[in-house]
């Protein structure tokens, strides 16, 4: 079971205790603006059907959405990680990374430390040769996150099935001595 610790971040897998905080995070209207329409109607239910799909994709895929927790305080943060992105099937074969932090997490470079390691992961431990990224237009800190993970726009502005525009970022693994940042734990 992977355990990832990065300066500031434990990325583990989801617990029955992450629940109730990430239920809040998806119900933010300001943290769900830029996900498929932005509409935010969460209720503990829905959060844990998500966690699930997300602990099965681990078992099917070998990878996932890690949950992301403040090592200081060991508050969930919110999750990254990798998965299949099923919902845009024009990009397949294809695997995403991505991040949702809750408000409070903001502003601080999280998402960006969190991602670093999950990419990490996924080129070393996994051996991914490449990744994608879907960020819809207008979503600049999420696009930030992504120039300052190394990726770049592989795709320009393309209608959506949720009637918001995307742009679609790529990055490839680096040369043969990848290594990750962070400590692992069995």
């Amino acid at each position: 079971m992977p355990l990832i610790r990065t300066p500031r971040l434990i990325l583990r897998r989801w617990r029955t205790s992450d629940v109730a905080p990430m239920t809040v995070i998806n119900s933010d209207p300001a943290v769900m603006r830029w996900i498929g329409d932005g509409s935010v109607h969460e209720h503990e239910e829905q959060t844990r059907s998500r966690i699930a799909m997300w602990e099965h994709e681990w078992e099917t895929e070998g990878f996932g959405l890690f949950a992301v927790e403040i090592r200081a305080t060991g508050e969930l943060a919110g999750f990254t990680g990798l998965s299949v992105p099923h919902y845009l099937p024009e990009v397949l074969p294809a695997v995403e990374i991505g991040w949702r932090l809750g408000r409070p997490f903001w502003g601080r470079g999280l998402a960006t430390e969190a991602a670093r390691a999950a990419l990490d992961f996924g080129f070393a431990d996994r051996g991914l040769d490449r990744v994608v990224s879907i960020v819809q237009v207008g979503n600049n800190a999420s696009e930030r996150v992504m120039n300052k993970l190394g990726m770049r726009v592989e795709r320009g502005a393309v209608d959506h099935h949720c009637g918001r525009p995307i742009r679609i970022h790529v990055l490839r693994a680096p040369a043969a001595d990848v290594t990750a940042t962070g400590d692992r734990s069995p």
